[in-house]
């Protein structure tokens, strides 16, 4: 917050609309990016695509740590009576602004020990590309954060509908002028710069990037870490599964391409809005504190609804509609799709279980819940099954251990 303050009221059927409806504009681009990289490149090469895909997913999910954490201050400190003129402050910006350049250094540092093992082309380019991504998004997150915090929804919005049209555009570009890989692997991190367009262009965004929350940095950065441990760990599950998947299996070949898509595509519907509407739930969250599990149960009930939707489409026309888009090569069962959907419903339960843990400042509840669900999905994956089968199991079962932890934290909080 400023000094002057910034007001903020309930989290509003508008404002749930807007970034709603940026959420879908934002959904169909990344589904256009997969669409193109599918097309043009055969499955053996989409496989090599996904495991960017899901890295830079990963190292993202992560930096949306920092989006949770500032949207709790940014609102806490937005109430009155909240702020003093002797507290202490930080200004979220630059703050973020050092911890992005800190985590690209340590990706080019550690880069020889892992990059030769998940990057099989392309190696350095994708090390480089990696983790200039990851920095530009540390200011991206955080950002999105004060806006949300702020409640600037219009602008929240537009800095996401910016980040996936960058993208689609590249890809487009990459189509037409042949680029192959290589201009996937640039569309893939080419929105990361959407922030800095946004406070070129918006007064209302540069407003809000100048608040401040009134806390320590120490203090602010410990809530943050307990924050990216846990969107880490969640961003394992949601964006960077190509990479977990590839790590307990090897080579995956043509049948992993096949599978990479399939977990993709069917997680989307669900997924791609909850990660969007992080600062959405929180805030919806902190303003329920008098009766969260009651407002956690009303969100989890919606999203069973929608799931089970979910899963009757992916199992009647979903096998059909992965042949019609992306080529006869891409072949899954409607058993498959099915299974892979529930598997998304359940974890995106648990990003709304994380989500009401969060606005409780239970931070060391969420990480573990967290945690332990990626910890549950790896091992799962290593059981001696196929790899659909291991699939299935891992995203389905695994996710359950985290919901566990989540909710036995929030059974305790007594507000």
């Amino acid at each position: 917050m400023t000094d002057a303050g910034t007001p903020t009221g309930p989290v509003t059927r508008s404002s749930v609309t807007r970034v709603g409806a940026a959420t879908a504009v934002s959904a169909l681009c990344g589904y256009a990016v997969l669409y193109l990289a599918a097309r043009d490149l055969d499955p053996a090469g989409f496989s090599v695509f996904g495991v960017f895909w899901g890295a830079f997913g990963l190292v993202t999910g992560a930096a949306f740590g920092l989006l949770q954490q500032t949207t709790r201050e940014i609102r806490l400190a937005a109430r009155p009576g909240s702020a003093t003129h002797a507290a202490p402050i930080t200004r979220p910006l630059r703050l973020a602004a050092a911890v992005g350049v800190a985590a690209a250094v340590v990706v080019v540092a550690t880069a020889v020990l892992w990059a030769p093992h998940v990057f099989v082309e392309s190696c350095r380019l994708s090390v480089l590309l990696l983790a200039a991504g990851l920095a530009c998004f540390c200011l991206h997150a955080t950002l999105l954060g004060m806006l949300a915090g702020a409640d600037r929804w219009s602008q929240y919005g537009a800095l996401m509908v910016t980040d996936a049209a960058i993208r689609v555009v590249i890809a487009v570009v990459t189509v037409v002028l042949g680029w192959g890989l290589t201009g996937f692997l640039w569309a893939t991190v080419g929105g990361a710069l959407s922030w800095l367009l946004l406070l070129l262009t918006s007064p209302t965004a540069r407003a809000a990037g100048a608040l401040v929350a009134h806390e320590s940095p120490a203090s602010f950065l410990r809530g943050a870490s307990h924050a990216v441990a846990a969107a880490g760990a969640s961003a394992i599950l949601v964006m960077g599964f190509p990479v977990l998947l590839k790590a307990t299996s090897g080579d995956l070949g043509a049948a992993g391409g096949v599978v990479i898509l399939a977990v993709t595509l069917t997680r989307a519907p669900l997924l791609v809005p909850l990660t969007a509407m992080q600062g959405n739930l929180i805030a919806h969250f902190v303003d329920a504190r008098a009766h969260r599990l009651r407002a956690v149960a009303r969100a989890v009930s919606a999203l069973v609804v929608v799931g089970g939707v979910g899963i009757a489409l992916a199992a009647l026309t979903g096998p059909w509609l992965l042949r019609v888009g992306f080529g006869e090569q891409y072949h899954a069962s409607g058993a498959l799709l099915a299974w892979l959907t529930a598997g998304a419903v359940v974890i995106a339960v648990l990003t709304v279980t994380g989500a009401a843990t969060v606005a409780a400042a239970l931070h060391r509840a969420y990480s573990l819940g967290w945690v332990c669900a990626t910890v549950a999905a790896a091992a799962l994956l290593t059981l001696p099954l196929g790899l659909e089968a291991r699939t299935i199991v891992a995203l389905v079962c695994g996710p359950l251990v985290g919901i566990a932890v989540h909710l036995a934290a929030l059974a305790q909080v007594k507000d």
